[in-house]
């Protein structure tokens, strides 16, 4: 039987209002409710350094929760400047570096824009980024960390789900992340768990599908897609997590599930995960 993981994508309110403040601090008390994973924040930058990396990764191995990273939000793997795709394979880089020394394996990567070119233009484009980001990895001693290309929200963005396994075919290391609240976003509403999940094996295979990355919330859209995050108490927009709990189960997955609510995500992983023990 596959055991799924959850856990939050960076403080939550709650924590905030305890005045957690340092990670450590904040991967004990994730840990004290039960969770088994945290996605540490780099959306603004890799600010992170060796000394407090190590020590990030030490309390997490010692709490059982595992670490991946989000990396920039800037990374645009499309971008028709040369010079920006040379800083998204050194954002990434960065991002890598700081997962080797917090002992994650996954960084969870934006494909970003279309840089004014069609989807099949930008979408070729930002592989042959994602190929050279995975050789300078490679050539740098960073070939155990997985990069997750992420399912986008926004219609306009590149990272529909047939483009996030594309990305993914270029190395089996390459992991996707499923944004199932960015996917509904993009489908106005109308994404089917079984339908994604089938395709994603179709394409990658039974153990990426497995092992996938996903992140997950209630997510408002408007014609355009995502719009933005919810709690969920939202009664109006989904997804709903209960169906997705019973196909991880059904399929024999181990994903690692990171919530991504606005500000009780931490809670909200909770339920996620209580509902998933309690169906087990």
């Amino acid at each position: 039987m596959g055991k799924a993981l959850f856990g939050p994508a960076g403080s939550c309110e709650r924590s905030a209002a305890e005045k957690i403040k340092s990670t450590e601090k904040l991967i004990e008390w994730i840990a004290a409710q039960g969770l088994t994973a945290f996605e540490y924040q780099c959306g603004r930058g890799v600010m992170v350094r060796e000394p407090k990396g190590i020590a990030i990764g030490q309390k997490a191995k010692d709490c059982g929760v595992k670490l991946s990273i989000h990396a920039p939000y800037y990374i645009s793997l499309a971008s028709p400047e040369e010079e920006k795709r040379l800083n998204s394979i050194n954002y990434i880089f960065q991002s890598a570096q700081a997962a080797d020394w917090m002992g994650a394996d996954r960084i969870v990567v934006h494909p970003g824009g279309l840089g004014k070119k069609s989807r099949g233009e930008a979408a070729a484009l930002a592989k042959e980024t994602l190929a050279a980001a995975q050789k300078y990895l490679d050539e740098h001693d960073l070939k155990n960390i997985h990069i997750c290309p992420e399912v986008m929200g926004k219609i306009n963005q590149l990272g529909d789900l047939s483009e996030v396994l594309e990305f993914c075919t270029l190395d089996e290391r390459m992991i996707p992340c499923v944004d199932f609240g960015h996917l509904n976003s993009r489908m106005q509403g109308t994404m089917d768990y079984v339908k994604a999940l089938d395709e994603i094996e179709n394409k990658l295979g039974i153990d990426r599908l497995r092992s996938m990355h996903i992140h997950f919330s209630k997510i408002e859209y408007t014609a355009g897609g995502e719009k933005r995050h919810l709690t969920f108490a939202d009664e109006i927009y989904g997804p709903q997590f209960e169906p997705l709990m019973e196909e991880i189960i059904r399929r024999d997955m181990s994903p690692t599930v990171i919530c991504e609510s606005a500000g009780t995500q931490t809670d909200d992983s909770v339920t996620m995960m209580s509902f998933y023990k309690s169906r087990l």
